[in-house]
């Protein structure tokens, strides 16, 4: 299962994630978020990790050009789209950054919510189910209704996220399967500082 850490700042913090266990690092490149990290910030992170560790950018309703740029510029390995992109705005992403992973977050509210993902899964690589907030994108802490996702199989592999804790990630995943897991504010001191003894105890709870 892969096992993504999203919303690091820190280059220190990022390497001594991967080497703790993540499979995945979450950089969030949307300038109103908290955990907003520039290019050179993300290139000061990704140089020192390990090359079987999958580098993400998060962006939201950015236009391709710049997602591009900030992919080439930056090394990364993947894109996660978390506002309202469409399935042809993935399906376009998708031509220009032919050898990149597309993630799509959907935030998600109701099961009439997850019929949506099936737009979805022919355009990208990955989903990632959030948790709904008026206000917020993402790293909110609040959890979805994991009963809703026991029989969820959206056709592409997909992420869990959502306030998700080394308190809470065992209930969590004897209830849903997904073929990922994603962690921010769940492993934090404060928005962007991870808490690394947090951290430590979530891949001691999934016994790696």
């Amino acid at each position: 299962m892969r096992v993504k850490i999203c919303g690091i700042t820190q280059s220190d913090q990022a390497v001594a994630i991967a080497s703790l266990g993540a499979t995945a690092l979450g950089f969030i490149c949307v300038p109103t978020s908290p955990r907003y990290v520039t290019t050179a910030q993300i290139q000061a992170a990704v140089a020192q990790l390990p090359k079987n560790v999958d580098r993400i950018g998060v962006f939201a309703n950015a236009d391709i050009s710049e997602i591009s740029d900030t992919v080439i510029n930056s090394g990364l390995t993947g894109v996660q789209l978390h506002g309202d992109e469409s399935p042809e705005f993935c399906d376009q992403l998708r031509q220009v950054l032919p050898q990149v992973e597309i993630i799509k977050a959907l935030r998600i509210r109701s099961v009439e919510h997850l019929d949506q993902t099936t737009n979805y899964a022919q355009y990208v690589d990955t989903l990632l189910l959030d948790a709904y907030h008026p206000q917020q994108l993402g790293g909110t802490g609040q959890t979805l209704d994991w009963q809703m996702l026991q029989q969820f199989s959206p056709g592409c592999p997909w992420f869990l996220a959502g306030g998700l804790t080394p308190d809470n990630i065992v209930t969590a995943l004897s209830q849903v399967k997904p073929d990922g897991i994603d962690l921010s504010s769940g492993v934090e001191l404060k928005p962007g500082d991870k808490d690394l003894t947090k951290v430590a105890k979530l891949f001691e709870k999934l016994g790696r």
